[in-house]
């Protein structure tokens, strides 16, 4: 998948680098959008109880799988698991009204 037109290095002025960070942003969102769709679909497959929903186990090992990637992208593993804490956050409460209104 080749999200940019240009390697960073390629860059020539800040327009350049700014429209494939836009690039990249708008790949970020489409992802998310897909993810959401399993999120969607993975709700066939619980119990209907609010524990099977949160699922605690998967979620903990969740954040810390994306916490040793980002570790391993050089990233700050503290910030990538604040953003999935958020992320999943939200896909458990689009879970939740998705159970109740099933």
């Amino acid at each position: 998948m080749n999200i940019t037109n240009k390697k960073p290095s390629e860059c020539t002025n800040i327009t350049d680098v700014r429209n494939e960070i836009d690039n990249i942003d708008k790949v970020i969102i489409d992802l998310l959008a897909n993810r959401f769709e399993y999120v969607k679909e993975v709700v066939k497959y619980k119990e209907k109880t609010p524990d099977s929903i949160v699922a605690n186990d998967r979620r903990n090992a969740v954040l810390q799988c994306r916490r040793q990637w980002a570790q391993e992208k050089g990233l700050n593993p503290d910030v990538i698991e604040e953003i999935y804490v958020k992320l999943i956050d939200y896909f458990i409460g689009e879970e939740m009204e998705i159970m109740h209104n099933s």
